[in-house]
């Protein structure tokens, strides 16, 4: 317990201490800047944008502002034909979190909408105007963190991603090699609610994609050079089918009768390991070397015979490996290749470089110093 606790505290402390510094800043801004008395806003603004993981911070600024003006716009209609009172609020953030669902749907966007609506409603068009500005000064602030100062990583975002699908897949694996060890009676709890966060995992990562490809688009360290990027996204595609794999073998595993599933258990396990020894260094080519090795190995010899649902089995099997080989950087074909044929190797394509791209070299002119 307590060591997941430093864990979440270590993995925190950087982005936590960036939103207190660019909350102070924010605060001082609006103060000094443009003399607002009690400028809340703008920091609150701020700590709206960047409380969000990293990687997805630019586009909660942009959702911080754009749900702030629509909340507003539309508070100062509600306020100048109907006034103050509860009638007013009420029409102003219905049709304010309208707006925001035509806007993107999302809830942030329609949380500053509504809330730019009451405030405009409430405290007249002067507070929403001030509104504005703190919103634009705090999404600003944040931007230029998130962006300029302190840019995410793109492949860093990714594979941390990895990681933790890959953990949530060798848990999941695991569990079913416990289930399969246990006796007939116990065989009937078999835990599909520990299996449910597999689902969350893959989702994330997906969502993680997303974030990787905006930064790698809108970031300056990274426009011009999304080479690595694509090809670590189209590695984090092959743990979607990693995935559907693992939950496959899982399904077919649990239809055995005793004898076969308990026989099937340390297979189940072994690829628990596989899975749960790159989850320890996805980015590393000597860990999926050690990986891919270890995967052949488990399929080297399997049955291709005999009662109809183990050798279904050993078909899923053969998919999880063969989806390993391909995320640990083999060619498709290849890696189906050696897993019908029992080899013992394959070869793997090396992984993206995790370090940061050097400022691209000035352009010499034919007799010259560099070109301005």
């Amino acid at each position: 317990m307590m060591h997941a606790v430093g864990r979440r505290v270590r993995e925190n402390l950087w982005p936590v201490l960036q939103q207190a510094a660019a909350a102070a800043l924010s605060w001082w801004i609006a103060r000094q800047v443009f003399d607002h008395h009690v400028p809340l806003f703008a920091p609150i603004a701020t700590l709206v944008a960047l409380n969000t993981p990293v990687g997805g911070r630019g586009t909660n600024a942009v959702r911080v502002v754009s749900g702030v003006i629509a909340g507003v716009v539309v508070g100062a209609l509600a306020y100048r034909f109907l006034g103050h009172g509860a009638p007013s609020v009420g029409v102003a953030v219905l049709c304010a979190l309208l707006v925001a669902l035509l806007i993107d749907g999302q809830r942030i966007t329609m949380a500053q909408a509504a809330v730019g609506a009451v405030i405009s409603v409430a405290a007249g068009q002067q507070a929403g105007v001030v509104r504005v500005e703190d919103a634009l000064l705090g999404a600003g602030v944040a931007l230029v963190f998130s962006q300029l100062l302190f840019p995410p990583h793109p492949l860093a975002l990714l594979r941390r991603a990895e990681t933790a699908t890959l953990q949530g897949l060798s848990r999941a694996l695991e569990l079913s090699a416990r289930a399969l060890e246990a006796s007939a009676d116990e065989r009937t709890a078999q835990p599909w609610e520990e299996l449910r966060p597999v689902y969350a995992v893959l989702n994330d990562l997906g969502g993680t994609r997303e974030d990787a490809i905006a930064v790698a688009r809108r970031t300056p360290h990274w426009r011009g050079r999304q080479g690595p990027v694509h090809q670590e996204i189209a590695s984090t595609r092959r743990l979607d089918l990693l995935g559907n794999s693992c939950l496959t073998l899982i399904r077919g595993a649990s239809a055995l009768d005793t004898a076969h599933g308990q026989g099937f258990a340390h297979t189940v396990r072994d690829l628990a390991g596989v899975l749960g020894s790159l989850a320890a260094a996805p980015g590393s080519r000597a860990v999926r070397r050690h990986a891919a090795g270890w995967a052949l190995g488990i399929v080297r010899g399997s049955p291709e015979a005999g009662p109809a649902l183990p050798v279904a089995v050993w078909e899923s099997v053969r998919l999880v490996v063969g989806d390993v080989l391909v995320f640990a950087g083999a060619d498709a074909d290849r890696a189906q290749q050696a897993v019908r044929e029992g080899a013992t190797e394959v070869r793997l394509g090396a992984p993206p470089d995790l370090r940061w791209p050097s400022p691209r070299p000035r352009r010499r002119g034919r007799h010259g110093p560099p070109a301005p």
